[in-house]
């Protein structure tokens, strides 16, 4: 069986410290709100319009509007 490799299609833009790495992610749906697990909280991006070529990819622009703590 082999593997299968998401193309980037998102650039996560602001909010806390996160690695440059972390920061290219691929979702299936870009018009909704994209949620990325750090440890004990959820960071949440929001969609732009905005388009950025970066590492040969053409990404979409997310942008940071808030963190939530995952609950015990």
């Amino acid at each position: 069986m082999t593997g299968t490799t998401l193309t980037p299609n998102v650039l996560l833009m602001g909010g806390p410290q996160i690695a440059d790495g972390d920061r290219i992610q691929y979702t299936a749906n870009t018009a909704e709100r994209f949620k990325l697990f750090r440890g004990n909280r959820y960071e949440h991006f929001e969609p732009t319009p905005e388009f950025s070529d970066h590492g040969g990819f053409r990404l979409q622009v997310f942008v940071w509007q808030r963190s939530t703590f995952v609950a015990e």
